[in-house]
C-alpha cells in the first residue's frame, strides 16, 4: 500500500502527461499536409548531374554515385479497395441522382483514333437581345465588412509561388517512386469515357471573307502583337534561360515554381502558335534537360501551378506541334515522367491531392492526408490536363485521379452548401471527421480506458490542499483536522495491453462549509486512450466527404475559386460530352451565380454591364449574406465561361450574360488613367438594376461609411459655434469694461495721489504759520487753533466723499463685469478698487470633417473614378482574365467591336508596361502616365507569355487558328485538341 503524499498525485498525472504528448507528436503525420518547412542546403554543382532521359517508369535517378542511397524499404501493402465515390440518395432540394456515366465498351476505340463528329446543324451566329432577370438584392444585404476582413485576396499572387529569394540548396535528393500507402486496384479505376463523341452545338461564329482593308489593318495589329511576344521571350532567353521567370527591368531572374524553366514550358504552344518555329525548337531542346525528380528551391512541389503550368503546357505543345503525327514526342514523355511524380500526391486516404506535396523519399513514403482548408481553386482544376493525359496515353490511372475530385465535388454540390450550387472558398478535403472520430474512438475503447477517462471527468484538488490566497481574498473558514487516511491504488488492466486504472481511496467528504462556495464545473480535458505499447489506439477517422473548412463561409467567382467553375464546361467539351454530369454541376453553378452573385454597376453613363460580387455568409445559410462589391481582374474570366457554356448548352440567356461581364471588364479598362483595371476593387452596385440611373449621392454614401454621424457632428459644431459666437461677445463687452475700469481707477490713483500732495503741503504750510504765530510777535490766542482744525476737518470731509465717489464707480463697473465671483479686493492707499482674475477667451469649436468634405477628400486622395468605394490592390501583374473573355465573346459573337475593345486594351497595357528587354507588372493603374513614368515591380510571369499576349495575338488571327470548335484551352491559355 502507497501511502498518500500529495507530490505523488501531481507527479503521477505530470507522467501521464508527458506519456500523452509523446504519442501525440509520434502520431503527428497524420495531421493535414501543407507545405514542409524550407531547409536550405548549399549548391553544390559536382552533384547536379543530369539523369539520361527515359520514360516515366525508367528514370534514373543522379545522386552520388548514381544509386539510390540505401535505406529500408516498406513491404508493399496489401491493395485497399477504394470504391468509387457515389452521391446520396438522400439529396437536399430539387437536385436529383448523380449523373450516369457511360461507360465504354472494350470493343469501342479512343477518343483520339474516333471520327470526328458533324456539328449541329447552323453555324455559330451573334445572339439576339435577351432580358436578364437580375435579382433584386434584399434591402441592407450590402457591402459591410471592414476593409481587412477582405484583404486575405489582395496580394493575388499564384497561390504556389514561392515567397522571397530562392536559393539552391547544395545537395540534390531526387524523388524516386515509393509503394503507395493507399493504392487503387486497377478493377476499381474509374475508367475514361471513350468512344465516339456526342454531337456539340458549335461555338465560333460563322466569319465571313473580310475586305482588303480590314485585312490589312488586322495583320497590323496582329505583328505588333507579335513583336511585343518576341521582346519579351528575346529578354528571357537572354536574362533568365531554363529559370522561371524574367525580371525584366534588373535584368535578372528567379524561381518561384521550383526552377523548371516555368516559362520556358508555359510559352511552347505560343512560340508554335505565332510561328516561332525555331525558338520553339529551341525550347524543346532545353525540355529535354529539366529534371522535374529534384528541385534544389524548394521542398514542396506546388501541385495546382505545377499541373496547369508544366503539365498543361507540355500536352498543348504536343498538340499544336502535331501530336502522335507531329515529330515532338518529348514532350510528351516528359508530361508524363512530370505526371508520375504528382501522382503521388493523390495517395492519401480518400484520394484527395495534397496540395503542396512533399517530393522528397522520406517525406513521400509517409502517409498523408489532403488538407482540411484546400482552395477550392487548386483541388477542381486538376482535372483537364490528367484528363487528356489520359487521352493521349490510354492510362486509366490519370483520369482516375481527376474522376474521384469531381464525384466528391457533385456529391459536395448535391448536398448542398449555403448557397445552393457553388463552394466555399475553402474546403476540408482531408475525409476525416475528427469530432466524431473521438467520440467514436471513447466509446469503443476498452472498459479501463473508459473508467480511465470518466474519472478525468471531475478532477478535484486534492483532500488539505489549500491554494496560496490571492490580495483581496477573505480569510478560509477555519477546518477542523482531516485525520482521514489516504492512499492510492492501482488497478492492473483487465487483459494484456489494458492500461491500468489509478484510483484515491479513503477520502473524507468536503468540509460543509465548503458546499456553498464557487468552484469550476467544467469538464476537464479527456486525452485519448493510448494502448500499454504506448501507441495510438486508432488512427482511423469517421470517413465523411468534401464540407466547409472554415467557420465563415465566402463565395465568389474570383481568386481560390475560378478556374474550378471554369473547367466544367470545359471538361463537357474535352471528353467529347460523354460524362453528363459536367454539365449538371455546371448549370447549377451558373444558377446560383445568376442568383446570389451578379450584379449591375452604378455608371454615369449607365452601362448596362455586369460584374460577380462576393457574398460571405457566418451562419451557413443564404438568408443574411453579407456581399461585397468586387471587381476583381481573376473574375474577369466569368464573361467567357458564361459565352461558352451558353452556346454548347443552347442558353441564349447565360451568352448574354457573358456579353455583359466581358464588357464591364473592357469598361473598368478604361475607366483609369493608365487604361487599364486594377487587381481589386470595390463599385457602388445599383439598387434595382431594371431601372438604375446614376446617383451621385447614393454613391457618396457608399463611400462614407458615416453619413449620419458625420451630419450629427456638424449640427452639434454648429450649436457649439453660436454658444462659442456669443461667449466671444459676451468675453470682448466684458475686455472693454475692464479696460475701461482699469483707465479709471489708474485716473482715480493719479487724483487720490495730486490730492493727498495737496493736502500734505497744506499741513507743512499750516504748521509753519503756527510756529509763527506763538513766537515772537505772534499773539499765541486760542481762535487761531481753532481756526485750523476747522479748516482741516472741511478738508478731510471732503476727500472721504471723494472717496466714497470712487468706490461707487468701482462697484458699478463691477456690476457690470458681473464680477461677483472674484474673492480678492485690495485697499490701495484708502481706494476700495478690486482686482479679478483675468478671464480667459472661449476656445472656438474644431470643426469636424462634413459629409461632403470627407467623400471629395477620399476621391482625391485615392483616386477614384466614379462609382468605385476602394482600390484594395492598384497593381496590374500582366494579367489575361479581361482579354481571354473579350477573345471569346469575339469568337463566338462575330462583333468587330470586341477587336477594337481589344487592340484599346494592348495599347495601354504595352505604354504602361514595356521595358527594353520585355514587360513589367505595374504598381499604381491611377497613375496619368501623360504626367508620371508608371512605377514598374521588376516581375513578368509565365502567364504574360503563356496567355495574355496569346489572347492578344488570337484576337487578331484567322479565326480557324484554334477554332473553339475544334480546341479547348485549360486555365493557363494552354489549348487541348477535342475528341473527334
Amino acid at each position: 500500500m502507497i501511502r498518500f503524499r500529495r507530490y505523488r498525485v501531481f507527479l503521477i498525472f505530470s507522467l501521464i502527461i508527458i506519456a500523452l504528448l509523446y504519442q501525440v507528436s509520434k502520431n503527428s503525420r497524420w495531421d493535414p499536409a501543407g507545405p514542409s518547412p524550407y531547409d536550405s542546403p548549399q549548391w553544390n554543382s559536382g552533384s547536379d548531374r543530369k539523369p539520361s532521359y527515359g520514360g516515366p517508369e525508367e528514370v534514373r535517378l543522379a545522386e552520388g554515385n548514381g544509386e539510390a542511397p540505401a535505406e529500408p524499404q516498406p513491404k508493399e501493402p496489401a491493395p485497399i479497395k477504394i470504391p468509387q465515390l457515389k452521391t446520396s440518395n438522400e439529396l437536399k432540394g430539387e437536385y436529383g441522382l448523380p449523373t450516369p456515366t457511360e461507360t465504354p465498351t472494350p470493343a469501342e476505340t479512343r477518343a483520339s483514333g474516333a471520327d470526328k463528329p458533324s456539328p449541329v446543324k447552323g453555324a455559330a451566329h451573334a445572339t439576339g437581345a435577351v432580358v436578364l432577370d437580375i435579382p433584386i438584392l434584399k434591402p441592407g444585404l450590402v457591402e459591410d465588412l471592414s476593409q481587412a476582413e477582405d484583404e486575405s485576396a489582395i496580394v493575388q499572387k499564384p497561390p504556389g509561388a514561392l515567397e522571397g529569394p530562392a536559393k539552391p540548396a547544395s545537395t540534390a535528393v531526387h524523388w524516386r517512386k515509393v509503394p503507395e500507402q493507399f493504392p487503387v486496384p486497377e478493377e476499381s479505376l474509374i475508367m475514361l469515357p471513350t468512344g465516339k463523341p456526342k454531337p456539340i452545338p458549335t461555338v465560333q461564329y460563322r466569319f465571313g471573307d473580310e475586305s482588303e482593308t480590314a485585312k490589312v489593318k488586322r495583320e497590323s495589329r496582329l505583328a505588333k502583337v507579335k513583336n511585343e511576344a518576341l521582346r519579351a521571350w528575346r529578354g528571357y532567353k537572354k536574362f533568365a534561360w531554363t529559370h522561371d521567370e524574367l525580371k525584366p527591368v534588373s535584368q535578372d531572374f528567379r524561381d518561384p515554381f521550383c526552377g523548371w524553366a516555368a516559362t520556358l514550358v508555359d510559352s511552347l504552344d505560343t512560340l508554335w502558335i505565332m510561328g516561332m518555329e525555331d525558338e520553339f525548337d529551341q525550347a524543346v531542346q532545353a525540355v529535354k534537360d529539366i529534371d522535374f525528380t529534384t528541385t534544389p528551391y524548394r521542398n514542396d512541389i506546388p501541385v495546382f501551378e505545377t499541373v496547369i503550368r508544366y503539365l498543361g503546357g507540355l500536352l498543348a505543345a504536343y498538340d499544336v506541334s502535331g501530336g502522335h503525327s507531329g515529330n515532338y514526342r518529348i514532350l510528351l514523355d516528359k508530361a508524363l515522367e512530370l505526371a508520375e511524380i504528382l501522382m503521388g500526391a493523390f495517395d492519401t486516404p480518400n484520394r484527395m491531392p495534397v496540395l503542396y506535396y512533399s517530393w522528397k523519399p522520406e517525406y513521400a513514403s509517409q502517409p498523408q492526408r489532403a488538407s482540411s482548408s484546400a482552395s477550392v481553386a487548386e483541388l477542381g482544376s486538376l482535372s483537364m490536363e490528367f484528363t487528356h493525359l489520359a487521352q493521349l496515353t490510354g492510362k486509366n490511372k490519370y483520369y482516375d485521379a481527376v474522376a474521384r475530385i469531381t464525384d466528391a465535388l457533385e456529391d459536395y454540390q448535391n448536398r448542398g452548401t449555403a448557397l445552393p450550387g457553388i463552394f466555399p472558398e475553402r474546403i476540408d478535403a482531408s475525409g476525416c471527421n475528427r469530432t466524431a472520430a473521438q467520440l467514436n474512438s471513447l466509446a469503443a475503447s476498452s472498459k479501463g480506458a473508459r473508467a480511465q477517462a470518466e474519472a478525468a471527468e471531475d478532477i478535484s484538488d486534492p483532500e488539505g490542499y489549500t491554494p496560496d490566497a490571492l490580495p483581496g481574498d477573505k480569510a478560509p473558514k477555519k477546518q477542523g483536522d482531516n485525520k482521514n487516511k489516504v492512499e492510492f491504488h492501482v488497478t492492473p488492466g483487465v487483459n494484456p495491453g489494458d492500461p491500468g486504472i489509478g484510483e484515491i481511496h479513503n477520502i473524507g467528504k468536503r468540509d460543509v462549509d465548503s458546499t456553498n462556495e464557487k468552484r469550476d464545473t467544467s469538464p476537464a480535458f479527456v486525452y485519448q486512450p493510448f494502448t500499454a505499447a504506448g501507441s495510438a489506439a486508432t488512427w482511423e477517422c469517421v470517413p465523411q466527404g468534401l464540407t466547409s473548412g472554415g467557420s465563415m463561409e465566402s463565395y465568389s467567382m474570383g481568386g481560390s475559386q475560378d478556374s474550378t467553375y471554369e473547367y466544367f464546361p470545359k471538361q463537357y467539351l474535352l471528353l467529347g460530352g460523354l460524362e453528363p454530369k459536367y454539365r449538371t454541376i455546371h448549370e447549377k453553378v451558373v444558377k446560383a451565380v445568376k442568383k446570389y452573385l451578379l450584379f449591375k454597376p452604378l455608371t454615369k453613363d449607365d452601362r448596362d454591364i455586369l460584374f460577380s460580387a462576393k457574398a460571405n455568409t457566418r451562419d451557413n445559410s443564404d438568408e443574411d449574406l453579407i456581399r461585397n462589391y468586387e471587381i476583381t481582374h481573376l473574375t474577369c474570366f466569368l464573361g467567357g465561361m458564361f459565352g461558352l457554356g451558353g452556346k454548347i448548352f443552347e442558353s441564349p440567356e447565360d451568352v448574354e450574360v457573358g456579353k455583359r461581364l466581358a464588357a464591364g471588364c473592357a469598361w473598368a479598362y478604361e475607366t483609369f488613367p493608365m487604361g487599364i483595371m486594377p487587381e481589386m476593387s470595390t463599385i457602388t452596385p445599383c439598387e434595382d438594376p431594371s431601372d438604375c440611373h446614376w446617383n451621385e449621392t447614393l454613391w457618396w454614401d457608399r463611400l462614407d461609411p458615416n453619413p449620419k454621424w458625420r451630419d450629427d457632428q456638424m449640427r452639434d459644431y454648429f450649436e457649439r459655434k453660436r454658444e462659442y459666437e456669443q461667449e466671444l461677445a459676451l468675453f470682448e463687452k466684458e475686455a472693454a469694461l475692464r479696460a475701461k475700469a482699469e483707465e479709471e481707477a489708474k485716473r482715480q490713483e493719479a487724483l487720490r495721489k495730486q490730492s493727498q500732495q495737496v493736502d500734505n503741503d497744506k499741513r507743512e504750510a499750516g504748521s509753519v504759520s503756527d510756529l509763527a504765530a506763538a513766537g515772537p510777535g505772534g499773539n499765541g490766542t486760542v481762535p487761531s487753533i481753532q481756526k485750523r482744525q476747522v479748516a482741516v476737518s472741511a478738508e478731510a470731509a471732503e476727500r472721504a466723499d471723494r472717496e466714497t465717489q470712487i468706490e461707487e464707480k468701482v462697484r458699478t463697473l463691477e456690476a457690470e463685469l458681473d464680477l461677483n465671483s472674484v474673492t480678492a479686493h485690495q485697499s490701495h492707499t484708502g481706494a476700495g478698487q478690486a482686482h479679478a482674475a483675468e478671464p480667459q477667451r472661449p476656445e472656438e469649436p474644431a470643426k469636424p470633417v462634413s459629409h461632403a468634405e470627407f467623400v471629395k477628400n477620399r476621391i482625391a486622395n485615392e483616386h477614384l473614378p466614379p462609382g468605385f468605394t476602394t482600390l484594395n490592390d492598384r497593381r496590374y501583374i500582366l494579367r489575361p482574365e479581361a482579354i481571354e473573355s473579350v477573345w471569346y465573346m469575339y469568337r463566338i459573337t462575330g462583333d468587330p467591336l470586341w477587336q477594337e475593345r481589344g487592340w484599346r486594351m494592348f495599347e495601354s497595357v504595352i505604354a504602361a508596361t514595356q521595358t527594353p528587354i520585355g514587360h513589367s507588372a505595374v504598381d499604381d493603374i491611377t497613375i496619368d502616365p501623360a504626367s508620371e513614368a508608371p512605377m514598374l515591380v521588376d516581375n513578368m510571369e509565365s502567364f504574360w507569355l503563356a496567355e495574355t499576349l496569346k489572347y492578344f495575338y488570337l484576337l487578331f488571327t484567322t479565326p480557324d487558328v484554334i477554332s473553339l470548335d475544334d480546341w479547348v484551352l485549360n486555365t493557363e491559355a494552354h489549348p487541348f485538341r477535342r475528341p473527334t
